[in-house]
């Protein structure tokens, strides 16, 4: 993600960016003190109140926290709002892909060198309890139709946490064949669509 981060930002003309590999637990890391701070879906993999501690310390006067989510990524859920007809191409297999992910690793759902088969709530408390006021949320619209391939379906597929291709071992050949297979049963055209749900921001700032 880096790698890529930096070459859309060579070629957008972007040379003010910096980019570090490093843990959320180890901020500040010496990285400097900043406006804006965001987390991208991210937050619940962290160790939520050291790392909420952390970026308190790392904001300038009038700085905030910024957490952007959505409040659904999958696609059968985004259908029972938008309705399939309106979609040029049917939506990825969600539910089977999901079926051939438990046949394979068992039902569990497993992250890291884990098992996560839920996400934590609560990030408010968690940001209050380090120091910030209420969260503030911002709710900027999207209802874009996307339109996948089926590589891009594999790799969105492998790139979740639950499906990383270490999970399977030497299996993962095996997994990414019948992946291609059942992805390519769900669409003649061998196109999928879907509808980009809303963005959430939850704006936090110190108090």
């Amino acid at each position: 993600m880096l790698a890529e981060a930096a070459r859309l930002a060579a070629a957008a003309g972007i040379v003010q960016a910096t980019w570090v590999r490093a843990l959320a637990e180890a901020l500040p890391a010496g990285l400097g003190v900043f406006r804006v701070i965001t987390f991208g879906a991210s937050f619940h993999w962290m160790d939520r109140p050291r790392v909420a501690s952390a970026v308190r310390t790392m904001l300038t006067p009038g700085g905030a926290v910024v957490q952007v989510d959505a409040p659904g990524y999958r696609a059968d859920a985004l259908l029972k709002e938008t309705g399939h007809g309106r979609l040029r191409y049917p939506p990825p297999p969600d539910e089977a892909m999901e079926s051939l992910r438990r046949r394979y690793l068992g039902p569990d759902r497993r992250a890291g060198q884990g098992i996560r088969n839920t996400s934590p709530g609560g990030e408010d408390d968690v940001f209050q309890a380090a120091g910030f006021l209420p969260a503030r949320i911002v709710v900027v619209p999207d209802g874009r139709e996307v339109e996948l391939s089926v590589d891009q379906v594999v790799a969105g597929r492998f790139s979740n946490s639950g499906t990383a291709p270490h999970l399977f071992g030497d299996r993962v050949g095996e997994f990414e064949r019948d992946l291609r297979s059942l992805i390519a049963d769900a669409s003649a055209a061998g196109r999928f669509s879907v509808r980009l749900p809303d963005n959430i921001l939850r704006f936090w700032r110190p108090a």
